[in-house]
């Protein structure tokens, strides 16, 4: 997997890509280490889109997981507030 740098890929765009070999996956790295990838699409693009999404998820789940293990759980009210506050956050935003 090659790295480019996310200041080199805004000024340099493509050219920025033009080392990597087609079909490889370009990790973009920030100030702060990794922030994207450019994963290559061949094929059925929208059976590749549902697997990266999926992937996505999982990931994302699993380090929700993992926050909640640090924090110790949570119980029904507490996840019931969550939720209500991100709908109420949802809802301000739609309308503002």
């Amino acid at each position: 997997m090659r790295h480019v740098s996310l200041r080199e890929f805004r000024t340099r765009g493509a050219k920025a890509l033009m080392d990597v070999p087609p079909g490889e996956t370009t990790l973009l790295v920030g100030q702060n280490g990794p922030a994207f990838f450019l994963v290559p699409v061949f094929g059925d693009v929208i059976k590749e889109d549902r697997e990266l999404r999926r992937a996505m998820a999982l990931a994302s789940l699993r380090e929700g997981w993992r926050l909640a293990g640090e924090v110790g759980g949570m119980n029904d009210e507490e996840i019931d507030a969550e939720i209500d506050a991100v709908r109420t956050a949802q809802q301000l935003r739609k309308l503002g």
